[in-house]
């Protein structure tokens, strides 16, 4: 398997990495017409609202939660409210503060993740694999696009929660911290997962346990992506424009800028915040929402100076679990069903179909009306 963590640094993009001058982020952000206005975003403090005994705090909270939501697809959570910057007018930042996943937790696993893509080729081998059934493997550039074009990225694809001694076993022994730091991220991003999701609930008037059970139970998944520096990045991108499958999505995205989401019909770029995670609603909410809470296009763009890692957490349903608009979400008159219900495993194979394209997944799944 080519993998790129694995090859000398290049002086120039091979071209199999080329893509046509149509798919180029900056053709992409220079054709678009006309200024990008600054916006003002909110900061939510979760950790006052998780441990308050004010039902009317925390509503509050909630519904600031929504209402980033609504407008952006997705947000950050931070450590310390001291973290907050305004956005220019390329950027889009909306901040969480004081999420409780210690930077210790954060920089433990991301540092083990690094060492692991810069290890010896040869310690590497066992886990490439292209079988999407592994519980943990390495691959490179994506399984989605068909295309004879590959993406400027390696990646680690495993599961992750619930932590057993059974799951453990298929993580790599090496480096010796591996283990212990991954088992302990994962716990502490699937809880601040579920906190979000209780307050996302509230937000809606759902009850607060609305996404617990099946919706959200089934076995979370991990992407540990790994972009090295790229000689021309204005010829490649590191991942293709994509809404995610799943629930919800906990990103570290570490300190080097790389995402990008669709927004308003422009390409903005999420601007690294120390100790934060991106937030962002996969293709189930925006459906179990009824298009309330949108899942938003992102893709990842490559840079010459550093290699950039970021890892996503994946809260995803079971995947017998029946999904379908919430009868809470719905009103005859002025807001019927948009989608039809269906088992979760049929999205994934609409998804995989669809090669990832948000537009045509879901449209297996829109209910059309006269």
């Amino acid at each position: 398997m080519e993998l790129l963590c694995n090859a000398p640094a290049h002086a120039s993009v091979p071209d199999r990495y080329v893509f046509p001058p149509e798919k180029r982020a900056a053709l992409q952000l220079d054709g678009v017409d006309g200024p990008d206005d600054g916006v003002t975003l909110p900061v939510v403090d979760l950790h006052r609202a998780a441990l308050s005994s004010d039902d009317g705090l925390r509503r509050r909270v909630a519904a600031e939660i929504v209402r980033a939501g609504k407008e952006f697809g997705f947000f950050q959570a931070c450590d310390v409210l001291s973290l907050l910057e305004l956005p220019s007018s390329d950027e889009i930042r909306v901040l969480v503060v004081n999420h409780g996943v210690g930077e210790d937790v954060v920089r433990g696993f991301r540092d083990a993740a690094a060492e692991f893509f810069v290890m010896p080729a040869e310690e590497k081998l066992p886990y490439c694999s292209d079988d999407q059934s592994k519980p943990f493997r390495l691959a490179s550039s994506t399984s989605y696009d068909k295309s004879e074009t590959r993406y400027w990225r390696d990646y680690l694809k495993l599961q992750c929660h619930p932590v057993s001694d059974e799951l453990v076993r298929h993580w790599p022994a090496e480096p010796t911290s591996f283990r212990p730091r991954l088992a302990e991220f994962s716990e502490a991003a699937h809880e601040l997962a579920q906190t979000l999701l209780s307050l996302v609930a509230e937000g809606l008037g759902l009850s607060a346990g609305f996404f617990a059970g099946d919706l959200s139970g089934g076995e979370t998944q991990m992407n540990v992506n790994y972009y090295p520096p790229c000689p021309d990045p204005s010829l490649t991108l590191g991942l293709l424009p994509h809404c995610d499958r799943h629930l919800l999505t906990v990103l570290s995205q570490g300190d080097v800028a790389g995402l990008q989401a669709r927004y308003n019909g422009r390409w903005l770029l999420v601007r690294p915040v120390p100790g934060a995670f991106v937030i962002n609603f996969g293709h189930q909410m925006e459906i179990v929402t009824n298009g309330a809470l949108a899942s938003v296009e992102h893709r990842a763009i490559t840079n010459s100076a550093v290699a950039r890692m970021s890892v996503a957490t994946l809260i995803m349903p079971k995947m017998e679990c029946r999904i379908g608009p919430a009868p809470e979400m719905l009103d005859e008159v002025t807001n019927p069903a948009k989608f039809r219900e269906f088992v979760f495993s049929e999205f994934m194979e609409a998804y995989d179909t669809a090669a990832a394209s948000r537009e045509d997944v879901l449209e297996s799944f829109r209910i059309h009306r006269d």
